[in-house]
């Protein structure tokens, strides 16, 4: 029984494994598709969220199943519990990654983003598609010291974010409203989507230690 019941956790741990797979297939094809104009991919971004939060719903179930049945204590109870709190945070990720494939589709066959800010846009969806990489990696080895990095590393989005408001505010800039506000909501879609990714690594953090050490000090 003991061993079903590990097998049950471990599970667990392969969904949200592959929630991270999903998500980061889902930002790559959002950004691609952004900078392409391309409808098709964006649609394909869409609809690959009805997977992600059908593994969602399968992480509640077997959570809200384990929780009556096998009254988890202890480190298994902290996997259950961070468990819940990472597919939330991927589900909203593939929620992010689904926004800004909306934003191709809205604007189709124009581009929603400038040719002046399409190299900061390209390196934000490379950003997150690290950061989600690693997230994954850190629930499926549970490792401490690489998830303790992933708030240094969301420096580099939020960096390239502020940077997006400088060009949106500079005196000389000759912005359409229509185009500053894809901009604006665009540039949140992918710092939100890293904010999301160094939750996971702590929770990553929390489930390993059973503390949350202040990340942001690092």
């Amino acid at each position: 029984m003991r061993d079903a019941y590990h097998e049950e956790l471990d599970a667990l741990t392969d969904r949200l494994v592959e929630m991270t797979r999903l998500v980061r297939s889902g930002i790559s094809r959002a950004t691609t598709a952004l900078l392409d104009s391309d409808l098709h991919l964006a649609e394909s971004v869409i609809s690959q969220d009805d997977e992600v939060n059908r593994l969602f719903a399968e992480i509640e179930a077997s959570i809200f199943d384990l929780m009556a049945r096998q009254q988890p204590v202890a480190v298994d109870l902290r996997m259950v519990i961070t468990a819940l709190r990472m597919g939330s945070d991927l589900e909203r990720m593939g929620d992010l990654a689904e926004h800004v494939a909306k934003i191709t589709r809205l604007r189709h066959p124009d581009s929603a983003i400038p040719a002046e800010l399409r190299s900061t846009i390209l390196e934000m969806g490379q950003i997150a598609e690290r950061l989600v990489t690693k997230a994954g990696s850190c629930i499926a080895s549970h490792d401490v010291e690489s998830a303790m990095e992933l708030e240094a590393d969301d420096d580099a989005m939020d960096q390239l974010h502020r940077r997006l408001f400088r060009v949106l505010l500079a005196k000389d800039s000759k912005w359409a409203v229509e185009q500053a506000i894809d901009v604006t909501l665009i540039g949140r879609y992918y710092e939100r989507y890293a904010d999301h990714a160094v939750r996971v690594a702590r929770d990553v953090v929390y489930l390993v230690t059973g503390s949350r050490p202040d990340m942001s000090a690092l």
